[in-house]
């Protein structure tokens, strides 16, 4: 069984927000820590889910990269994307608007094609 670009697309896309999302978690729990009340749990509930969510956005952006061709540039900006917050979105938002996860209707071999 083979998976669809469609899918590795739809996967990638989708851990691009939850990453961004685990981020804005964690710089709230930390402003909490630091500047507010100075309860650590925010920090001890979103530290481990950004964790998590970075090493899945860095497996799934390689294997994105692989499966849907992106030569070195783009995949290098995508994986640059997970340092800054928020940033797994801008490079989505980026790789979407160039074609990179984006595909034809129509599929040859049972395969889509991307758009390039």
């Amino acid at each position: 069984m083979s998976i669809s670009p469609r899918v590795t697309a739809t996967v990638f896309r989708v851990v691009a927000v939850i990453e961004a999302l685990t981020w804005i978690g964690l710089l709230g729990g930390m402003y909490v820590k630091y500047l507010g009340s100075g309860s650590e749990a925010g920090v001890h509930l979103f530290g481990p889910l950004h964790g998590g969510a970075f090493v899945a956005y860095v497996v799934v952006t390689v294997l994105a990269a692989l499966h849907l061709r992106w030569s070195l540039w783009p995949t290098l900006v995508a994986l640059a994307a997970s340092i800054p917050p928020v940033g797994t979105v801008v490079a989505d938002w980026w790789l979407h608007r160039t074609g990179r996860l984006a595909f034809r209707a129509e599929e040859k071999d049972g395969a889509s094609e991307p758009v390039a």
